[in-house]
């Protein structure tokens, strides 16, 4: 629990001479089948100052060191923070069709900007200009938002991202915003792929979330690959290629 309690004290010393602070992360980038889905949240000083922070910040944690009846259960209080206007949370997702155009970095790049867009149009600040996904270095070393805020991406940073932004390597271990936005990303993208087992049986989507396991796997063989499935992902895979437990690390 005093490791958990440093992710509040980790984004009080970056909110330092900005007004907000937004924390990004992405599920199911290294997945065989769905979308990839970015979560994303806005938090003040004030918040993490407030009496919810100081009381349960310490229950939050990287979504993946979390069971999922405690991401719900964290999930229900985002949303009445939300409601409240402790907090802005949004998520983003590109399809299984954009992850196939534009692959998964730029796929996973999408949905982070599909998420920051959603915090921008809730009214939590605005912005004067809106760059382009694939924008030049020059008009995203221009843009800028029009009240202070700093972005915090879990990862390196990202290469030609439209929002100027920071990357905290493993970064939902170490920020409240970050995790919060891990929790955002991997409750939304569980949701969509327990409908997607209803739509596509016999795959256990509800069960490994479209992820390498031994049992998708077999799956794919004698049922064959269904619209949900990333092609590259899975040709590489069933060809022997690729060790399961690395799937999260594709396209890095």
């Amino acid at each position: 629990m005093p490791k958990r309690r440093q992710l509040r004290g980790f984004d009080l010393r970056q909110i330092e001479g900005v007004a907000e602070l937004i924390g990004v992360d992405e599920a199911g980038r290294g997945a065989l089948a769905g979308p990839v889905v970015a979560g994303a949240v806005l938090v003040t000083k004030e918040f993490l100052e407030g009496r919810w922070a100081l009381a349960k910040a310490g229950r939050v944690n990287d979504s993946k060191q979390l069971t999922a009846a405690e991401r719900d259960e964290l999930w229900f209080e985002f949303e009445t923070l939300a409601g409240q206007g402790q907090i802005h949370a949004q998520f983003g997702i590109a399809e299984v069709e954009e992850i196939e155009r534009f692959n998964i970095l730029g796929a996973t790049k999408l949905a982070m900007r599909r998420a920051l867009e959603g915090i921008y149009a809730s009214g939590a600040f605005e912005q004067k200009t809106e760059p382009d996904l694939f924008a030049t270095a020059e008009t995203i070393a221009n843009f800028q938002p029009t009240v202070s805020c700093r972005v915090l991406v879990d990862g390196l940073p990202l290469r030609n991202f439209p929002y100027p932004h920071t990357g905290v390597v493993k970064g939902d271990a170490r920020s409240l915003c970050i995790a919060m936005a891990s929790i955002i990303a991997k409750v939304t993208r569980d949701r969509l792929m327990n409908g997607l087992d209803g739509k596509f049986p016999g795959y256990g989507f509800a069960q490994h979330k479209g992820y390498g396991t031994e049992e998708h796997r077999e799956a794919v063989l004698r049922l064959g690959r269904s619209p949900q499935h990333r092609e590259l992902f899975l040709r590489k895979l069933l060809a022997g290629r690729v060790d399961p437990a690395q799937m999260d690390f594709l396209g890095e």
